[in-house]
């Protein structure tokens, strides 16, 4: 027993920045960092280099322990960097959403207290209308350090205007900037690491606090579940922003991979970066699925080996998921929110369902699994805390606990309790539980249709949808109803070809007869909106469906009499 406390008295604390080191050791001639626009390339030597001396900029910069320090950049190769070098300095790092306008930009920064800011050039006049806000609201602004990357289009870049304090390379370069400088390991490893803001779709952004132990365990099992072997190639198609880029722009340091920076996310852009550098691994929303199975000829080249895709945010239609085997891309289904660190389950698979036939397996893929080795997840009566029957049937909320479960909300005590009432964080996602013990989501609880007393879950209606050769995108929300009370409202994007050969009023009601035969009818749409431009999504490819419930309640209720008309209208 003494040598079982002398080794608890003295172990190091979790953290993920300890992956930096063992990068550099194990492999420190391998590229960690691919600009695939520039061709800039940096080994795990270089890339480790680098991040002390940041660090020892940081220091020298006056950022002390636990200081917010906030990154305003697109996925770039400093976003990577930054991961490290600003958790080495003891701070906290804040990845702002890079779609953000100045006004909600200036709101995070004041409520994160950031003491320094670090903005990608492609978004500096959008930082400096922020900054400008913030000072006209007589609070301090945070020091603006410019990151000078090359931009996809070099047509595009402009010389800097309003006020730059610092330079990224020049801190990152300067010689009194020692890669000897002394790390600030953190004293307790459930110090902070990273704040998060959420995305915001259902309701006004809240600041979620990472962990050092948590993220080392996340990007653990992200790795896990990405079924990562070492020196992994992965493409960043999810945004670094996001919840630390599902905790992989840590992760990938953790077998040596590389990172394969790519500013915007194309159709094109995956396909040759998968050509070119080998990508072995990517993740993105289902938006990212769309793009590939609806790439243009000219868009597409040959994958020459199986990419591995991380989706979550919405079950893959089946359709899609066949799609994307046919093209190269194995996809994982998984399921998590900013509160778990990004991924918290996963449709983990079993070699016996590699026998069913297509549409079987793409039905079990649908379903969000089990949770990963990180926490415990259950779906239970969110008014008793008692789990539901495993019987596919009964509904209830998802709810995580564990170690990759968030510290809590930054100055916000009363929503924090509330969130994680019972011991347990309520997702606020309605779920079943199959006999297997694999949860399937059904919908968020804000997002569930009650129609004439039935609940209907729009996943439901939406994969129905998705199932038409002539849909591209869809999305269901409740459509207030004389009758019913409401009832599902369908607004899709059709696909090019059909969208041009489809006639007003004709397209919408072949849809809803389209689902009347293959749900039970009180699911079916009784109003189907074709929009032309696409849904709206925010900067992660989820679909603000709040956007869309004010749109279906402008349009009035559905009268009895003509309760099967529909409408075309652009977005």
């Amino acid at each position: 027993m003494e040598g079982a406390v002398l080794c608890a008295a003295n172990h190091a604390p979790l953290t993920p920045i300890t992956f930096l080191d063992r990068a550099a050791l194990v492999y420190p001639d391998r590229p960690a960092i691919v600009a695939s626009s520039s061709g800039l390339t940096r080994t795990w030597r270089e890339t480790r280099d680098r991040c002390l001396r940041l660090t020892a900029a940081l220091a020298a910069l006056g950022v002390h322990r636990h200081h917010v320090v906030a990154v305003f950049a697109q996925n770039i190769p400093a976003m990577c960097e930054l991961h490290f070098g600003i958790p080495m300095a003891g701070a906290v790092i804040c990845t702002l959403n890079s779609r953000l306008d100045a006004a909600m930009a200036s709101v995070l920064l004041r409520h994160s207290e950031a003491k320094l800011i670090f903005v990608d050039c492609a978004l500096l006049d959008v930082a400096h209308d922020a900054i400008r806000r913030i000072s006209q609201s007589g609070a301090t602004p945070p020091v603006l350090v410019l990151i000078s990357e090359l931009l996809d289009d070099p047509s595009d870049a402009k010389l800097p205007s309003g006020r730059v304090d610092y330079e990224y390379e020049h801190l990152v370069g300067n010689a009194g900037s020692s890669p000897e400088f002394a790390v600030r390991w953190p004293a307790d490893e459930n110090e902070p690491i990273a704040l998060n803001y959420t995305s915001g779709t259902t309701s006004r952004p809240k600041g979620v606090i990472y962990s050092h132990r948590g993220a080392y365990l996340n990007s653990l099992a992200a790795v896990l579940l990405n079924d990562m072997a070492s020196t992994p190639v992965y493409l960043w198609t999810v945004p670094m922003f996001h919840c630390n880029g599902w905790c992989m722009a840590w992760g990938v340091a953790a077998q040596g991979g590389t990172n394969v920076c790519v500013r915007r996310v194309t159709a094109a852009t995956i396909f040759d970066a998968v050509a070119r550098h080998g990508v072995t691994h990517m993740g993105g929303a289902p938006t990212v699925l769309s793009m590939i199975v609806n790439a243009t000829a000219e868009e597409q080249r040959p994958v020459a080996r199986r990419v591995t895709v991380m989706t979550g945010g919405a079950p893959p239609p089946p359709k899609v998921l066949h799609r994307m085997e046919e093209q190269g891309f194995l996809v994982i289904h998984s399921y998590g929110l900013t509160e778990t660190y990004g991924p918290a389950t996963v449709c983990t698979w079993r070699p016996e369902w590699d026998a069913l036939p297509a549409e079987e397996r793409a039905r079990i893929k649908s379903r969000q699994g089990v949770h990963h080795h990180g926490l415990e997840v259950d779906v239970k009566d969110p008014a008793t805390m008692r789990s539901v029957p495993r019987d596919g049937k009964t509904m209830g909320e998802v709810m995580l606990r564990g170690n990759t479960v968030m510290s809590g909300y930054y100055k916000d005590g009363a929503a924090t309790a509330e969130a994680l009432a019972g011991g347990w964080f309520r997702s606020g996602d309605l779920a079943v539980r199959h006999e297997d013990g694999y949860v399937k989501v059904l919908d968020r609880s804000k997002d569930i249709i009650i129609s004439g007393g039935e609940n209907i879950s729009t996943i439901e209606v939406e994969a129905a949808l998705f199932s038409h050769p002539a849909v591209e995108e869809a999305a269901v929300v409740g459509r207030p109803d004389d009758y019913w009370g409401e009832t599902p409202c369908a607004f899709v994007k059709l696909r090019p070809g059909a969208a041009a050969a489809a006639k007003a009023g004709v397209v919408e009601e072949e849809l809803m007869a389209y689902c009347r035969a293959r749900l039970p009818r009180y699911m079916a749409p009784r109003t189907v909106v074709v929009v032309e431009e696409g849904l709206p999504k925010t900067a992660t490819g989820k679909v603000q469906k709040f956007e869309l419930r004010a749109r279906a309640k402008a349009m009035g209720t559905v009268p009895a009499a003509a309760a099967a008309k529909s409408k075309r209208s652009k977005l």
